[in-house]
């Protein structure tokens, strides 16, 4: 069996290979991506700043597995945040990438969530110019026949012919229920379980490579929700 790596593992190896990746704090932002770059041309690999199967291999050996999409680790360093009771700190965040929807407290915003994540994650990337409607992820990058933890997740909300929606980063699944990590979900960054039924489709940064991974099964335990608005 492989041994899981996290981002706090790679920039470790990443320093002590005298590659600085800046703070050792498992969020993989621009310096992280820079020194993996560094690294990757050190090895005469593509320096994509990427860390795939054959870069993670060249740095942290052969027994290692390739951690979560960066984006979602980024998504779940905000886990807990509220609309209310974190309403600055919240604020603050989503528009870190230079672009925002505006007061949580009073719009929906879980694609102004996944935005930011991605934003911040992979600067190159090509967003909807109205990520806003949770339904406009339905043409962000590529789509993806069966999930792969970090895919966009988009579903209906109201009734499937509607305008309304939601939209987050699928991190599981059980028999009849997607588990989904993002925003607006009880008014709060979480994780919550949503229909099968009412998905319209997984999407997949066009800048990065297909997953190597498929669908997680996980147990069914934790909130179902069924209006995220």
């Amino acid at each position: 069996m492989g041994i899981d790596m996290d981002w706090i593992d790679i920039q470790r190896a990443l320093d002590a290979a005298g590659f600085r990746p800046g703070a050792i704090d498992g969020i993989p932002g621009r310096r992280t991506r820079a020194a993996l770059m560094r690294f990757q041309a050190s090895r005469n690999l593509t320096p994509d700043g990427i860390a795939g199967p054959v870069t993670l291999r060249a740095l942290m050996g052969a027994g290692c597995q390739w951690p979560e999409p960066s984006w979602l680790t980024i998504a779940r360093s905000k886990m807990g945040l509220h609309e209310q009771r974190d309403r600055g700190g919240l604020m603050a965040w989503l528009r870190s990438d230079g672009h925002t929807l505006g007061d949580p407290a009073r719009l929906p915003w879980c694609g102004d969530f996944v935005e930011t994540a991605l934003a911040l994650a992979l600067p190159a990337e090509v967003l909807h110019t109205n990520p806003y409607l949770a339904r406009n992820w339905l043409r962000f990058g590529v789509p993806l026949e069966r999930p792969s933890v970090g895919a966009v997740a988009v579903f209906w909300r109201g009734a499937r012919t509607g305008s309304s929606g939601h939209v987050g980063f699928y991190v599981g699944e059980d028999a009849d229920h997607y588990h989904i990590l993002g925003g607006n979900q009880a008014n709060m960054v979480s994780v919550v379980r949503i229909a099968r039924e009412r998905l319209l489709g997984f999407r997949w940064p066009a800048s990065m490579p297909l997953p190597l991974t498929g669908p997680v099964t996980l147990t069914a335990e934790g909130q179902v929700t069924t209006n995220e608005a």
